[in-house]
């Protein structure tokens, strides 16, 4: 298994576990989703949403409660990080 692309700090995880319990028509099994979207002229920026559930090729990331699902282009740029 390959090594995360990032990790939670606790408190980082608290605030995702914090937005989560904001949206209570969400099921318990959903995360954060980071995506990347083209910024213009060869930047990057990154969408954060709550979603459900992870895509199929997502990477899912689970620390102290908190779950961040990582679509595959935004892995590979964070991997280069």
């Amino acid at each position: 298994m390959s090594r995360p692309v990032l990790t939670l700090t606790s408190n980082a995880a608290e605030a995702v576990k914090t937005i989560a319990e904001a949206s209570p028509q969400l099921p318990n099994e959903s995360g954060l989703r980071i995506q990347a979207e083209p910024a213009g002229e060869g930047q990057v920026s990154f969408d954060l949403t709550m979603v459900e559930s992870p895509d199929v090729d997502d990477q899912v990331i689970e620390e102290a409660g908190a779950r961040i699902f990582v679509e595959p282009e935004a892995a590979l740029i964070l991997e280069d990080k």
